[in-house]
């Protein structure tokens, strides 16, 4: 993905964010989980930025959104990854022409309103939805 495409991906989230009045912290990562770019909007809450990060690398590793994965195995991946894996909502998978490229983790609202701000993002790009 360009840096253009990140930043575009930021911005949208960022109006989607602020257009709900909930401020979040926005993290996109490549195909491997490394950090492209991340915004944090002032009001956000203190371990959002980590969690966005979580929430991107999961959506980048599975291929899937972050929640999708099952209840009972959510500790024992988020133990076994030192965090860097968890099962909450707000993590997308960036795929363009069904190619997965990213990933994108939102957070700092409730789980519906992570998800709106980073299919905000992707619709901006013209990725595919989940």
């Amino acid at each position: 993905m360009t840096d253009d495409a990140v930043l575009a991906l930021l911005t949208a989230a960022r109006k989607a964010a602020a257009g709900m009045g909930q401020p979040q912290c926005i993290v996109i990562v490549d195909a491997s989980g490394v950090t492209l770019g991340q915004l944090r909007m002032r009001g956000t809450r203190f371990l959002s930025l980590k969690s966005a990060a979580a929430k991107a690398r999961t959506a980048a590793s599975i291929g899937a959104p972050s929640d999708t994965i099952a209840e009972a195995a959510r500790p024992l991946i988020a133990a076994a990854t030192g965090g860097d894996v968890t099962g909450l909502a707000g993590g997308l998978p960036i795929r363009v022409a069904g190619a997965l490229v990213d990933g994108i983790g939102v957070g700092s609202g409730s789980g519906a309103q992570d998800v709106d701000v980073a299919r905000a993002a992707l619709l901006a790009i013209g990725a595919d939805l989940p």
